[in-house]
C-alpha cells in the first residue's frame, strides 16, 4: 500500500453494521473512513465531498438502493471503486451489481481481515467476486449458452462442441481471450472493443474462473493448447 490512506466510504441503512464496521475498518492504517452514509442517495452526496477511493455499498436500502447508487457513482466518478456488501447471494442481485459497475461483491459473513484485505486489493485494480458466487456466475452463462433441441437436431452427426463451448465463454469473452493472447493490456482491450476497463477486467474475470486458470499466462496457454482460438 502507499503511504496514503485509501478513502473509504461505507454506505448501510442498519446503523449498528455501519459504525460496526466503522470502528474495525478504521482501525487498519491503510484505511480511512472519510464518510457514512445511509442510503444511496447520502452516498452520492458524500462522493461529491470527500471523493472516496472505495465505496462499500449494501444492496438494500430506503431512498435509493445501492445497484442505483453505484450506476450513477460510476457515472459521475468513474474512477470510484465500488464493493457491494450484503446479505443477500442471489444471482439477480450479482448480475445487476456487475451490471451497474460494481467492481467486487461480497457476503456480510467475511471475517473483518478478509474484508480489509479485498478492500485493498479492488483499489490496487482488482475485482473481487467469491468462489461461490462466481459459480452461480458460471452456471448461468453455461445454461444461457445451452442450445434448444431444436438447434441440437440440427447439428450434424458427430459434430462435437468446441473448447470455448465447453468452457462456457460467451462470444465476447472469446474476444476478451483472443486479446489477453494477443498481450493486450486491460486499457488496449477496452479501446479495441470499445469497453469501459471495468467491464473488461468483469470479462476477464469470468473467463478466469470458467477456465479454471489464475492469469493471463495461464490462460493464454490453455486457450492455445486446446485450440480455442
Amino acid at each position: 500500500m502507499s503511504q496514503t490512506p485509501l478513502k473509504l466510504l461505507l454506505v448501510d441503512d442498519q446503523d449498528l453494521i455501519r459504525e460496526s464496521l466503522h470502528i474495525v475498518l478504521g482501525m487498519d492504517p491503510d484505511i480511512d473512513v472519510v464518510g457514512l452514509a445511509e442510503n444511496g442517495r447520502i452516498a452520492l452526496q458524500q462522493c461529491e465531498e470527500h471523493r472516496p477511493d472505495v465505496v462499500l455499498m449494501d444492496i438494500h436500502m430506503p431512498v435509493m438502493d445501492g445497484v442505483e447508487a453505484t450506476r450513477q457513482i460510476k457515472a459521475a466518478w468513474p474512477q470510484t471503486r465500488v464493493i457491494i456488501l450484503t446479505t443477500f447471494q442471489e444471482i439477480t442481485y450479482v448480475v445487476d451489481a456487475l451490471g451497474a459497475g460494481a467492481e467486487g461483491y461480497l457476503l456480510k459473513a467475511i471475517h473483518p481481515k478478509d474484508l480489509a484485505a479485498g478492500i485493498k486489493w479492488v483499489h490496487q485494480g482488482g475485482t473481487l467476486i467469491p468462489q461461490d458466487i462466481a459459480r452461480m456466475l458460471v452456471e448461468q452463462a453455461r445454461g444461457a449458452a445451452e442450445p434448444s433441441s431444436r438447434d441440437a437436431e440440427a447439428k450434424p452427426a458427430g459434430e462435437e462442441a468446441s473448447r470455448t463451448d465447453a468452457y462456457g465463454l460467451s462470444e465476447r469473452e472469446v474476444q476478451v481471450l483472443q486479446c489477453i493472447a494477443d498481450g493486450l493490456n486491460n486499457k488496449e482491450i477496452a479501446e479495441k472493443l470499445f469497453l469501459s476497463e471495468g467491464t473488461v477486467k468483469n470479462y476477464i474475470s469470468s473467463i478466469y474462473s470458467k477456465m479454471d486458470v489464475r492469469d493471463r499466462v495461464q490462460a493464454s496457454k490453455k486457450a492455445h493448447e486446446e485450440g480455442m482460438l
